[in-house]
């Protein structure tokens, strides 16, 4: 994959010097081992243990981490160059599609983090991975997540690592256009569907993804195996591979962003159509 590494876009905040190890309370921080164990805490209890990573209202980032060596930061600062010029491709080519569909784009913040921060969707871990917030139009990454995604994904590459920005700058393009909000209120009346619609917005979320990349394929931004990167950083994030390594066993009635076929299947179709029309997954009968 071919990006420009310039500055650091005006859309990026970057708080890895001043977000937390610790979050408030003492709260030990977490990797890919603990959101695994809180997952399946989730799944036998029924109970959403990641919401009890943060805390109550008003909680601020407890004292920076340790300083990074030479060659972590020159590492950790190479991603985040990636992550800045992926942000800002993708926005660019959002603001061109939105007037087609009737609305207008507004930019997403990026904020880059260490270990721990405070969102406007209350206080969060790494553990949590990066995530959209819809209450401040903000994406948040902790860079550390993208090694995880190698060494315990197996899902390497830089083409890879940019699906997940586009795939929570999707995110930020649901909400923009109130698919967000009329899925919520659908979870509210419909309690029952509540996994349903989650894993249908998900699976949108990867097809805008692909919208996007096509879109940098042909300004000549990927380079032969790119598109296999994404497509295998979408399957290594599926339900049945998650649920698998945490509990041993798939249990479809669980997920919530859909399985490792369903997301390269969705990831693809906005990859060969370039069309955010095609990703109503919503309407799809067969997802």
């Amino acid at each position: 994959m071919r990006w420009n590494r310039g500055p650091m876009s005006e859309n990026v905040e970057d708080m890895r010097g001043q977000s937390g190890g610790r979050g408030p309370g003492g709260g030990l921080r977490l990797g890919l081992g603990g959101m695994l164990l809180l997952l399946i805490l989730s799944i036998v209890f029924k109970r959403d243990f990641f919401s009890l990573i943060g805390g109550g209202d008003g909680m601020q980032a407890g004292a920076p981490g340790a300083a990074l060596s030479p060659e972590a930061q020159a590492h950790e600062d190479s991603l985040a160059s990636l992550v800045s010029a992926v942000l800002d491709s993708a926005q660019g080519e959002w603001a061109a599609v939105f007037p087609r569909l009737g609305a207008q784009y507004r930019p997403a913040k990026l904020v880059l983090f260490r270990d721990a921060i405070q969102s406007a969707c209350g206080f969060a871990e790494s553990a949590t991975g990066p995530f959209y917030c819809p209450g401040d139009e903000k994406v948040y990454i902790d860079l550390g997540f993208y090694d995880e995604l190698t060494s315990r994904f197996g899902a390497a590459g830089d083409f890879a690592e940019a699906y997940v920005l586009a795939h929570e700058l999707g995110h930020h393009v649901q909400n923009l256009l109130g698919i967000e909000q009329q899925v919520r209120q659908a979870q509210q009346r419909r309690p029952e569907s509540r996994n349903d619609l989650s894993v249908r917005m998900e699976l949108q979320a990867d097809c805008f993804a692909g919208v996007w990349g096509a879109d940098y394929q042909a300004k000549g931004g990927l380079d032969a195996g790119d598109l296999e990167e994404g497509m295998r950083a979408a399957a290594a994030v599926g339900d049945d591979r998650i649920q698998k390594m945490a509990q041993g066993y798939v249990n479809p009635e669980g997920f919530t962003h859909g399985s490792s076929a369903q997301r390269e299947r969705w990831f693809r179709q906005g990859f060969d159509t370039r069309d955010p029309k095609q990703c109503d997954t919503f309407a799809a009968r067969q997802l």
